[in-house]
């Protein structure tokens, strides 16, 4: 019978032992890089469609070659289904950390939750994963973004009527770009000066959406608009394809990501402004903060934003307005965009002198 005892106490302390090492410190799980070894990084992407997403992978890609992490990049072209698999995929492949853009913030939990039963952490990239215990959150003020372009407009345009178009409804950024845009507008709707002709929001961030939302409102109001908040530059250059000849150019309409066809539409004098959210901050910031979570050492993060719920840890990066004033000063200073490129389709007298 004392045998029998002894054994069964061993047994006790060996599962003991054993689920200790298996389920590690709460968090993010147990698992952890030991010593100096290469961090292997899974980044899942939602779509290359944008010209700054095609940035974001080239610099995360950089960074990790520069700190001799691994770096395995899945794109999911759009399909919650496939970005999901993808991600078990990276899983199942061993990855250390995962980096998540996700196409859909909500659906992206089911990452989370997968993620972390293997004691793998997630960071949160760009767009918020909502509803999960995701370790960080790496992004730009977006909610500035939308009060950004909201103040540039009413500043330019005071009265009138303005159409809004929003990205994907499935995107958690694109509601709070509506956050921040309606924050600075209520109080000019409520008093009369602007009159909202038209709010939607564009599947997918679609341009063709952005198109059809504006020849409705065109159609509305007879051609009488004065602005274009346009969440990003894809819906802004949707926005503009549909305006007659004669109002490209006097209808203010908005942006972000000062893609390379949209400055050059700032510079033509056809789209107004964009925001300009240099990438490598981002994409640098996540690859080394990921290093950081598989080596189980402490985040410097001085924000949170609640996801619905927790205080997600978050590092969030100041955007810029960048219109035809400061574009030499901005995005071709930083070399984001090339100055030839920019106004290629200017005339050379016009060129600003460098």
């Amino acid at each position: 019978m004392k045998s029998i005892a002894r054994l069964s106490s061993l047994a006790l302390v060996m599962a003991a032992l054993f689920s200790a090492c298996v389920k590690g410190p709460e968090g993010n799980g147990g698992k952890r890089v030991k010593g100096t070894g290469p961090v292997r990084i899974g980044f899942s992407m939602d779509t290359l469609k944008e010209e700054r997403w095609q940035r974001d992978k080239a610099l995360v890609e950089q960074r990790c070659k520069e700190v001799g992490a691994q770096c395995e990049v899945q794109v999911a072209n759009g399909d919650d289904a496939v970005q999901t698999k993808q991600c078990d995929n990276l899983l199942t492949k061993g990855v250390d950390v995962l980096i998540v853009a996700p196409h859909n913030g909500q659906i992206a939990a089911s990452i989370v939750e997968a993620a972390h039963r293997q004691g793998v952490p997630v960071i949160s990239y760009d767009r918020l994963i909502r509803n999960s215990d995701v370790d960080l959150y790496v992004s730009h003020q977006v909610v500035k973004i939308g009060q950004m372009q909201a103040q540039y407009a009413l500043k330019n345009a005071p009265k009138g009527n303005y159409v809004l178009i929003g990205g994907s409804p499935t995107d958690n950024n694109a509601l709070l770009l509506r956050d921040g845009q309606m924050e600075i507008l209520k109080p000019v709707i409520d008093k009369g000066d602007i009159k909202v002709v038209s709010d939607q929001f564009a599947k997918e961030w679609k341009a063709e959406e952005a198109l059809r939302i504006t020849e409705d409102a065109l159609t509305k109001t007879n051609n009488n608009i004065q602005a274009i908040v346009a969440s990003n530059d894809g819906t802004a250059g949707g926005a503009i394809s549909a305006l007659p000849p004669d109002l490209v150019g006097k209808v203010l309409v908005t942006g972000q990501d000062a893609s390379l066809d949209a400055v050059q539409r700032v510079v033509e004098g056809k789209q107004t402004m964009t925001i300009y959210k240099p990438i490598q901050p981002l994409a640098f910031s996540a690859v080394d903060s990921a290093i950081k979570l598989a080596r189980g050492e402490k985040l410097d993060t001085k924000d949170k934003i609640n996801n619905g719920k927790i205080d997600v840890p978050a590092m969030l990066f100041e955007p810029m307005v960048l219109d035809k004033s400061n574009v030499m000063q901005t995005v071709i200073k930083d070399g984001y965009q090339k100055m030839e490129d920019v106004y290629k389709n200017v005339p050379k007298d016009q060129w600003p002198k460098q």
